[in-house]
């Protein structure tokens, strides 16, 4: 985070997005995008630490975190509301997993940020998850919470099946519902690591490593060095065990999604909304 001090909480020159989201919902590809915007920079889970120390949860890599992150909520808020950007930067780009938000959390802190939602039906979001972590729990995976903050915050839903789907379309309209200009950097990335990864990339990151842009979910293969595509392929079927959990599960992705952004149906049209001049510049890898 940048150094911090105060800024005009409604300062609508600069966009504080803060993005919620669950695990595995490709998230982290989204990051991607908007820190490929040359007018942008990003934060990844800052709330991360604060969580696990406040609930003593034993994550993969949870002394790495504790140790990366400051662990009061305050710090975090005041700092991804207040904190002025580097010269040229007009966006705030914010990553946040929604159970990291404990009740604890007073959301008035939250008033200065635009809110947005990225969603993903609950049974590939748990045959994912599973990969990494065998034994979720319903509030691993933040979809109760998710409901809860949109219905107190409310903002643009998108679920993340139409995001691969359509790239650009689920781009410009979520740009649109932001109040940002779309750009076409968002469309591709270079491949690799990013200083601004958290510390829990190496445990979470593997395929997101290897991508370089957003691509539809397609049955595993072998993949390449490079892999055009993003996150994760087809995951595996969801195990008989896990199956109460995605039932339990279903409802709070239901309260959300009657809300997603609508584009697929919709012809882009010229100019809605506009693309920056500095995004037309922009030397970035090339989508595939």
């Amino acid at each position: 985070m940048t150094s911090s001090a105060d800024a005009g909480p409604r300062d609508r020159a600069v966009a504080r997005i803060a993005m919620w989201s669950g695990p595995r919902t490709v998230s982290t590809a989204l990051l991607r995008a908007w820190e490929n915007r040359p007018d942008t920079v990003v934060a990844d889970e800052p709330l991360y630490a604060f969580y696990l120390l406040a609930t003593g949860l034993d994550h993969p890599g949870r002394d790495e975190v504790i140790a990366s992150q400051p662990g009061d909520w305050r710090t975090v808020l005041h700092a991804l509301a207040h904190d002025p950007l580097p010269p040229g930067v007009s966006i705030y780009y914010q990553k946040h997993m929604t159970h990291h938000l404990l009740p604890s959390v007073d959301r008035a802190a939250l008033a200065p940020l635009r809110h947005a939602f990225l969603i993903r039906d609950p049974r590939s979001l748990l045959a994912s998850y599973a990969r990494v972590r065998s034994a979720p729990a319903l509030d691993d995976l933040g979809l109760r919470q998710q409901a809860e903050i949109f219905e107190e915050l409310g903002g643009p839903v998108l679920d993340s099946a139409d995001l691969l789907a359509a790239p650009e379309a689920a781009l410009r309209a979520l740009c649109a519902a932001l109040d940002v200009p779309f750009c076409a950097a968002m469309l591709s990335w270079p491949p690799g690591p990013r200083d601004s990864d958290g510390v829990w990339a190496p445990y979470w990151y593997d395929s997101v490593l290897r991508s370089t842009g957003f691509a539809p979910v397609a049955p595993v293969a072998p993949v390449p060095a490079v892999a055009p595509v993003v996150v994760d392929p087809e995951p595996p079927a969801l195990p008989p065990a896990l199956e109460p959990l995605a039932e339990r599960c279903l409802p709070y992705y239901e309260r959300i999604r009657k809300y997603k952004l609508n584009f697929l149906s919709r012809t882009n049209r010229a100019g809605s909304p506009g693309v920056t001049a500095c995004c037309r510049s922009s030397t970035n890898a090339t989508a595939t």
